[in-house]
C-alpha cells in the first residue's frame, strides 16, 4: 500500500488521523452538501451490526418500530415552548414546493416528539392501550454547527429514536432504565468503549424534558460525546397534545412519556477510541470482516497452497471472513486489512500447508501464533473474546488517564481533559466553569462528590459532577 493510499500522520496529530482513517479505510467520506456525509458499505455494515443487536433488545421488552413522516408542520413543532426554542436553531425548514410557496411551512424532522405525539393522541384512548412503546430508525437533519466532523458532528446522520407513554410515573422510570441499560450494553460489549452514565444538569436536558439522563464518553483528545441519551418528558407533552386515557375507575388521566436516541456517532467514537497509527481497531462483534485469510504462494506452489486453503476455510464457518485472491503482494494485502481494522489476519503458505498449521496475527497487539488447523475455530473463538476485552481495558486505561479530579475551579487549565469535581449544584458555579469553556457532562450515577465542597464556591457540595469539552 502506497503512503498516499495508507494513514500519513501519527493518531497524536488527532483531528487530521480521524479524517484519514474514517475516508481512506471506506468507512465514510463528505458529500456535495455541506456537512452531511455518505455512509459508505463498510461503515454501513458496522451501523447494522449495531441496529441489529439493538432491535432485539428493545422488541425484546415489548417496543415496536414504526415509522413517522420526516416533515413537521410549523403549528406542530412550535406547539411545546422550551421544546421549539431549544431546537429552532438547528431546524431546517421547507417553505416552497418548485416554485409555490406552502401555505405552512415544514420543519425537516431534528428529533419527532411533535410528530409522533400528535398521532399518539389518537391511538392512547384506554388504560388498555399502554404501555404504547414505538421506535424509529431514521435520518434526522439539524443544521447549525460550523465544523463537521465525519459521524461526530454532521448535519445529516442515521439514529434510533424511542417513544413510549405509560400510565404511571414508575413504569416509565424503568423504562428510562432499561433503554440506558440497553444502550450500556452495545458500548460495553459490543464496541468496548466505556461509558459514563449519569443525569444532565437542568441547563442542558433536552428541550421540552422533565429531566435527562446520558451515557458519556471520553474520546483520545480529551474532548467529550454524548453516546446517547433517555429523556424523561413527564406529562407535559401530553398536556399538550391531549394525550389523554380513562384509567380502571372510569377517570381520564395523561400519560407520562419518555423518549430515548442512539446515533451513528457511536461509530466515530470506536474508531477514535481504538484506533492505532495503522489505522482502525475494530471490536469483533462489530467487526464487519472478523477474520481476513491472506494466501501467500508462488506460481510453483500454488495449487498446493489453494487446495490447503479449502481446508482452512472450512474451519470459518461460524465468523465473518474474507479470503483475499486480489493480484497484490501480501504485504500490500495486510497494510490493507490493518487499515480497515479487522480483527484477526490469518497467513497461509507452503510452510503453514506442509506443517498443517495456520499463522494467526491479531490486530490489536500485532501478535502472530502459529495455530494447527485442527484447534484453528476455537483458538478464534477464544481470540475475539480477548481482543475485546484488551480493547475495552485499553479505553478505560484511557478515559482514567483523561480525567482528572480537581478541588478548585483555579486548577482548571488543561483543555484536552475531563475534570471531576465536587458541586453545590448551583447555575452560578456551573456558568463560571462555562466560562473556562467546560460544559456540565453529567452528574454520574455511580460516584459520590470527591469532597464535601463544591469546587468554585466552596458552599457544601450535593453532587459528584462532570465537565468536558464536546463535540
Amino acid at each position: 500500500m502506497s503512503e498516499q493510499e495508507g494513514v500519513t500522520v501519527l493518531k497524536s496529530n488527532f483531528s487530521e488521523w480521524y479524517q484519514q482513517v474514517i475516508r481512506k479505510a471506506g468507512f465514510a467520506d463528505y458529500s456535495a452538501v455541506s456537512g452531511c456525509m455518505v455512509i459508505e458499505p463498510y461503515g454501513y455494515a458496522v451501523w447494522e451490526l449495531i441496529q441489529r443487536e439493538l432491535d432485539a433488545r428493545f422488541k425484546s421488552r415489548g417496543v415496536r418500530n414504526a415509522y413517522y413522516p420526516m416533515l413537521i408542520p410549523k403549528h406542530l413543532f412550535e406547539k411545546e415552548r422550551e421544546h421549539v426554542e431549544g431546537f429552532n436553531p438547528e431546524v431546517a425548514w421547507v417553505t416552497k414546493a418548485g416554485d409555490t410557496p406552502l401555505d405552512e411551512q415544514l420543519a425537516i424532522r431534528p428529533t419527532s416528539e411533535t410528530i409522533m405525539y400528535e398521532h399518539f393522541s389518537k391511538k392512547i384512548r384506554s388504560w388498555r392501550d399502554l404501555p404504547y412503546k414505538v421506535n424509529q430508525w431514521v435520518n434526522i437533519v439539524r443544521w447549525e454547527f460550523k465544523h463537521p466532523k465525519l459521524f461526530l458532528r454532521t448535519r445529516e446522520f442515521l439514529w434510533q429514536e424511542g417513544h413510549t407513554a405509560f400510565a404511571t410515573k414508575e413504569e416509565a422510570e424503568d423504562d428510562m432504565k432499561q433503554a440506558l441499560d440497553d444502550y450500556k450494553y452495545v458500548y460495553e460489549h459490543l464496541l468496548a468503549v466505556p461509558v459514563t452514565a449519569g443525569e444532565k444538569t437542568q441547563s442542558d436536558k433536552f428541550a421540552g424534558a422533565d429531566y435527562s439522563w446520558t451515557l458519556d464518553i471520553v474520546m483520545p483528545d480529551g474532548k467529550m460525546i454524548q453516546g446517547a441519551t433517555v429523556h424523561h418528558l413527564g406529562q407535559r407533552f401530553s398536556r399538550m397534545f391531549d394525550i389523554q386515557f380513562l384509567d380502571k375507575s372510569g377517570n381520564k388521566k395523561y400519560v407520562y412519556q419518555n423518549s430515548w436516541g442512539f446515533a451513528t456517532r457511536a461509530i466515530g467514537a470506536l474508531i477514535a477510541i481504538h484506533g492505532d497509527d495503522k489505522g482502525a481497531i475494530l471490536p469483533p462483534r462489530v467487526a464487519p470482516i472478523q477474520v481476513v485469510v491472506v494466501p501467500i504462494f508462488t506460481s510453483e506452489n500454488k495449487p498446493e497452497v489453494m487446495k490447503y486453503m479449502l481446508l482452512v476455510e472450512s474451519k470459518l464457518k461460524a465468523f465473518r471472513y474474507e479470503v483475499d485472491l486480489r493480484d497484490r503482494r501480501p504485504g500490500w494485502k495486510f497494510n490493507y486489512w490493518e487499515l480497515k481494522g479487522v480483527p484477526v489476519r490469518l497467513e497461509v503458505g507452503p510452510k503453514d500447508a506442509d506443517s498443517d498449521k495456520v499463522t494467526v496475527v491479531r490486530r490489536d497487539t500485532g501478535e502472530k501464533s502459529r495455530v494447527p488447523l485442527t484447534d484453528l475455530e476455537s483458538y478464534i473463538d477464544s481470540l475475539l473474546v480477548e481482543i475485546h476485552d484488551n480493547l475495552y481495558n485499553r479505553a478505560r486505561k484511557l478515559q482514567d488517564r483523561l480525567t482528572v479530579k480537581i478541588s478548585s475551579i483555579d486548577e482548571v487549565e488543561n483543555k484536552n481533559v475531563r475534570y471531576f469535581t465536587a458541586w453545590c449544584g448551583s447555575a452560578e458555579c456551573e456558568d463560571k466553569m462555562r466560562e473556562k469553556g467546560f460544559s456540565p457532562a453529567c452528574v454520574p450515577f455511580d460516584a459520590s462528590p470527591p469532597s464535601d465542597t463544591c469546587f468554585v464556591c466552596g458552599k457544601p457540595a450535593k453532587y459528584a459532577m462532570y465537565w468536558g469539552r464536546f463535540y
